[in-house]
């Protein structure tokens, strides 16, 4: 016999805990911060309880306070729990068979990554043979702000959330001497790859080397990964490679949503 309750039983039995999930929940299915007299009355629950669950959610990360617009959002914990789960199992597994496909059909190395914290992860590498050394490879870290993918799931990001991951020129950090040092510099790169809908980057992460990437997102359009393509700067043309990566984030997408 099972020893563990059935979900009435468990909200019952711990109801802060259930709360909490609740509020988190509302707010990940939210297109724009929420403020907390909005979700104590759409959850039905009192506005003191909802006030120190966000609090303390704050403190750890979970959700992160817009003081001049007094609304709430997700905050970069939760962030880094939707790419724990994405490394976990589903991503990789159903992303893996498709960046293959990619570079097979372009004859370039390709990649699968996901956020975390500031950072891009890569789960997924697929190199291209007769093909310059990358530095990325599965379990790389790279500043998301430098690389094609994390700059296409930065740009997904409600601007609340890039402004609390990138608040000052400190938070910029350099590989070759290239890209956004300052915030509003990462707002104006931002801006044009919504607008285009891929994001590019031209020797930031290594010298000689350039990469496309586009965006993955889930049923509520959070950016939950995206794909990306590097290749050695030459006649190859920007925007074929744009329309392969942002076809193979579509498929992945469905996959994932449907």
């Amino acid at each position: 016999m099972s020893v563990i309750p059935d979900n009435s039983d468990a909200a019952r039995q711990v109801p802060a805990a259930d709360n909490t999930l609740r509020i988190l929940r509302h707010l990940a299915g939210r297109p724009a911060p929420v403020a907390a007299s909005a979700i104590a009355r759409e959850l039905a629950l009192p506005r003191s309880t909802v006030y120190h669950l966000l609090t303390t959610l704050a403190a750890h990360g979970f959700v992160l306070h817009l003081k001049e617009d007094r609304r709430w959002c997700l905050g970069t914990s939760a962030f880094e729990l939707a790419g724990g789960f994405a490394r976990q199992q589903p991503l990789a597994r159903l992303g893996r068979p498709l960046i293959a496909a990619l570079s097979d059909r372009l004859g370039e190395s390709a990649h699968l990554a996901v956020m975390s914290g500031g950072d891009v992860l890569y789960i997924v590498e697929e190199r291209a043979p007769r093909r310059q050394a990358l530095v990325t490879d599965v379990g790389v870290r790279l500043p998301a702000h430098l690389t094609a993918s994390g700059r296409a799931m930065l740009a997904a990001l409600p601007r609340e959330q890039v402004r609390a991951l990138y608040p000052s020129a400190t938070a910029f950090p350099d590989r070759t001497g290239l890209g956004p040092r300052t915030p509003r510099a990462l707002r104006e790169l931002l801006r044009t790859v919504r607008a285009r809908g891929y994001a590019t980057e031209d020797s930031e992460v290594a010298d000689g080397l350039r990469s496309v990437g586009a965006v993955v997102g889930d049923r509520s359009g959070w950016p939950v990964a995206a794909v990306a393509v590097t290749w050695a700067g030459g006649d190859l043309d920007e925007s074929t490679l744009a329309a392969a990566v942002r076809a193979t984030a579509s498929v992945l997408e469905g996959r994932l949503t449907r």
